[in-house]
């Protein structure tokens, strides 16, 4: 029973004393005026210190409650400061860049409350590590003025792409008037847009590929965003029906040109000048176009455009000039008089369209650019979105 009220007495004691302690004069006359209480500190939140794993691409965030930030810095390992900014109401801070993947930053916030006592933080966290950051390229580049059947083309050569879907959302195409198009994954590493019809003619294209920090699948994750703007140039379509022995070049629609030609060899399909719309890929005022399969070596022929990988060019090729415009009996390109290749080479532009009909054979999907062999339908389906 001593003990019972010896612990009574002692509780009572600390209830006075807590008592006296939150009852405080604000007057400072002994207590005769007012009592208030005083405000409490401003409580900052911010990444756990010694977090490992954060996100390289959400804004790192720091608040406050009971109070307003004062002061915020976000250092790198090399002693630099992180864009960020306080909002105009002053409760929350929030980076303004991209973090490093691997890199531990440091934080030192400031607050203070109603009363103007200041509260500190100070800690570190360290972003996540990928186990690759594989890179990307963007076709077409920057200030280029291409054809209208000319595709955007983003290609990972150190591939492959798991999470398609994860990338096509990264992806944005802007254009100067409205165009119906789609992302199409062609394999794994390439992944292009395409106009459902040709581009319009002189529009203007801006390609953002916001791939930094996205997640490839597999442990790997974007090396860094890419981007460009180009130009559609005027609209101009070859188109070839190879029994005719005419290489007509079309303008907006109309009949620009025409030009006598040979194409590949009718009887042999593996001649033949394959059936399928593809495009300009490159320009060479001189082209190798030895053939040791064929029994030739050291071919070279003047004003050549490649349509694709699969061999097929337009060039010239003076010393078939009894056939050109007569028959076909070439080992897959379209031959020209010298004159008329060279005229046609100049106005030729990368991303051109060059129709060709009437073979036995079509072009395999086996070139870097057959988009166009590929119905609408189709292509859409190839998105992952």
């Amino acid at each position: 029973m001593r003990s019972q009220r010896f612990l009574g007495a002692v509780t009572a004691l600390l209830a006075s004393v807590v008592l006296l302690t939150a009852c405080t004069s604000d007057s400072g006359d002994g207590g005769s005026g007012g009592f208030g209480e005083k405000a409490p500190a401003a409580k900052i939140t911010a990444p756990e210190d010694g977090a490992t794993g954060v996100s390289v691409t959400e804004p790192v965030q720091i608040t406050v409650k009971d109070g307003e930030l004062t002061e915020v810095t976000l250092t790198n390992p090399e002693g630099e400061t992180v864009a960020g900014e306080i909002a105009a109401d002053k409760l929350s801070w929030a980076t303004g860049e991209d973090l490093g993947y691997a890199k531990t930053y440091t934080y030192a916030a400031k607050a203070k409350n109603s009363e103007g006592k200041e509260t500190e933080l100070t800690g570190s966290f360290t972003t996540f590590a990928p186990t690759a950051t594989p890179r990307a390229t963007i076709n077409p580049v920057d200030d280029a003025t291409v054809g209208v059947g000319m595709p955007v083309s983003i290609k990972f050569p150190e591939g492959p792409v798991t999470d398609r879907a994860a990338v096509e959302k990264a992806l944005v195409i802007e254009t100067s008037v409205p165009v119906e198009g789609s992302w199409g994954w062609l394999n794994d590493s390439q992944v292009d847009w395409r106009p459902k019809e040709y581009w319009p003619a002189n529009t203007t294209v801006t390609v953002t590929a916001n791939l930094y920090g996205v997640d490839y699948g597999g442990g790997a994750f974007g090396k860094k965003d890419l981007s460009t703007a180009f130009t559609i140039g005027r609209n101009q379509v070859v188109k070839i029906h190879t029994p005719d022995h005419q290489m007509n070049v079309y303008r907006d629609g109309q009949l620009f040109t025409s030009y006598p030609s040979s194409n590949g060899r009718d009887a042999d399909p593996g001649t033949n000048t394959p059936n399928g719309t593809v495009i300009v890929m490159a320009k060479e005022e001189v082209g190798d176009f030895s053939n040791p399969r064929y029994g030739y070596t050291n071919v070279m022929k003047k004003w050549a455009v490649r349509i694709s990988n699969h061999g097929e060019f337009i060039h010239e090729n003076n010393d078939n000039a009894a056939y050109i415009g007569k028959e076909n009996v070439s080992h897959g390109c379209i031959n020209l008089l010298e004159a008329d290749a060279k005229e046609y080479f100049d106005s030729a532009l990368i991303g051109d369209p060059v129709e060709i009909t009437g073979s036995a054979v079509n072009f395999p999907t086996t070139s870097d650019v057959y988009d166009w062999l590929i119905p609408w339908e189709q292509w859409q389906s190839m998105s992952a979105l």
